[in-house]
């Protein structure tokens, strides 16, 4: 029986301050994300955490800032 897994050594929930780090922004934005909405999180241990799931869906979703991620093919005129 194989006991694979590919996820070994790497949490599955981050806390409030670790997955601000991983988005390069402040606490204080990450609770204001999960105030809002824009971000999940659960509790676990009494903690509240972020899943790994819902962090890659937020780092995957395009933003109106990136030029790249238009329908037009990046907003180049030449």
């Amino acid at each position: 029986m194989s006991a694979d897994m590919p996820n070994a050594g790497r949490p599955a929930y981050y806390t409030v301050r670790q997955a601000a780090r991983i988005l390069g922004v402040q606490p204080s934005t990450v609770s204001r994300a999960l105030r809002r909405g824009t971000l999940r999180a659960v509790r676990r241990h009494g903690q509240l955490v972020v899943s790994v799931t819902a962090l890659t869906r937020l780092l995957g979703a395009p933003t109106g800032n990136d030029p790249q991620a238009t329908c037009d093919g990046g907003g180049e005129s030449r």
